[in-house]
């Protein structure tokens, strides 16, 4: 899942940490730490680590976090948004089915 990386460094810096330590602390390897702060990626299981030593809620460390209003609003969109535009897809995929058959003279 998408972090934010910043946040993370951000809040090593302010405990005077090395990432080598956040790692010991959060029971992470040291290659798992230079991961999130590099590429602003994490396992689950990682991000609850780091929430736990770094006493941080997970909405402050994720980039999408389904419990921001924002996001819900935009879940929301997308559940309705996707069974229609499967609807609309199977629509014209029918509609351009029988098309063709007629255009060929099967229909």
């Amino acid at each position: 899942m998408e972090i934010s990386s910043e946040r993370v460094r951000q809040a090593r810096l302010e405990r005077g940490w090395t990432q080598q330590q956040l790692a010991e602390i959060a029971d992470l390897s040291l290659r798992t730490v230079q991961r999130v702060e590099n590429q602003s990626v994490a396992s689950n299981e990682t991000v609850s680590a780091l929430c736990a030593v770094l006493e941080l809620p997970r909405g402050e460390l994720l980039l999408h976090d389904p419990a921001r209003p924002e996001h819900q609003a935009a879940e929301r969109r997308m559940r309705v948004l996707l069974p229609a535009a499967a609807v609309i897809g199977a629509m014209l995929g029918s509609g351009t089915t029988a098309f063709v058959m007629r255009a060929l003279g099967a229909g």
